[in-house]
């Protein structure tokens, strides 16, 4: 759902300043007076709220937020907001409030339906926020396009790094999804793995699994199924009085012929023969 909102009639003077969008109704830097709060409200604009010092509690459409230092807020049209300071915590910030006119902004898609945007101390971002609170309140149009451009470039830096940090958290979810994979494989080598159960675990696809997991670890899952069992059965051979026979059924092959088979294709030897290279019977 993208927003149109309601431009109050006091703030349309300010638009008319403007020749295009962003309509920029608010810039400032404020600091709290002890005790200070907003009780419960919903603006009718966007709201960029960024803590140049301090530690604030922000409430926002039901969701909690500790911001500090560095830390940068959207709020959306309509949004039910509420702020309370932290004890005796000082709270300075710059406020940004600003609206698109009717013309539809695609905040969802760029931010995610994200309120805490990030942190960006010591960051270009930082100091555009302090530079648009300056111009804004000189007369010319030229101050006025000067901050325009600004906001434009801070909300494409933004979306630049909503986008990044879903891209980072895809990565994340799907590595563990794959680590999952490879120690179910490693403990239920055993037994007789399939695509589908791997597809249950993971909640990924065949294809997409096969693909995934071989960059990972560089080999296929069933390559790593047939691996395990290698070495396993090279361990039971060397630490165990098993029979190959017993190895073989052990590691999860119910015929030792195939067990046989696909040892030596993989190792180069038979089980046998890979043991009588590593042992001598005095």
């Amino acid at each position: 759902m993208e927003y149109i909102p309601h431009v109050p009639e006091e703030m349309a003077i300010k638009q008319q300043l403007y020749h295009f969008p962003p309509y920029i109704t608010l810039a400032h830097m404020f600091s709290a007076p002890k005790g200070w709060e907003i009780k419960p409200r919903a603006l009718n604009q966007y709201q960029l709220q960024y803590v140049v010092s301090g530690i604030v509690n922000y409430h926002i459409e039901g969701k909690d937020y500790v911001t500090r230092r560095g830390d940068l807020l959207l709020h959306r049209p309509h949004e039910r907001t509420y702020v309370q300071m932290v004890d005796d915590e000082p709270y300075v910030c710059i406020s940004i409030v600003f609206h698109f006119g009717t013309n539809p902004f695609p905040f969802e898609s760029m931010f995610n339906g994200s309120h805490l945007l990030g942190t960006y101390l010591d960051h270009k971002i930082d100091k555009m926020l302090l530079q648009i609170v300056n111009n804004y309140r000189l007369p010319l149009q030229s101050d006025q396009m000067l901050c325009q451009g600004l906001l434009l470039q801070i909300l494409s830096y933004l979306s630049e790094d909503t986008g990044n940090r879903t891209n980072q958290t895809m990565v994340e979810k799907t590595k563990a999804k794959l680590i999952l994979i490879r120690n179910y494989i490693a403990n239920h080598y055993q037994e007789n793995i399939q695509h589908q159960d791997l597809e249950l675990i993971s909640g990924l696809s065949r294809n997409y699994i096969t693909v995934k997991f071989k960059q990972a670890f560089g080999m296929t899952p069933i390559e790593f199924l047939i691996w395990t069992r290698i070495e396993k059965a090279k361990e039971l051979a060397i630490h165990s009085n098993l029979s190959i026979g017993e190895i073989a059924n052990h590691v999860g092959y119910a015929d030792v012929h195939t067990f046989g088979k696909m040892f030596k294709k993989k190792v180069g030897s038979s089980l046998s023969q890979f043991c009588s290279a590593l042992v001598t019977v005095n």
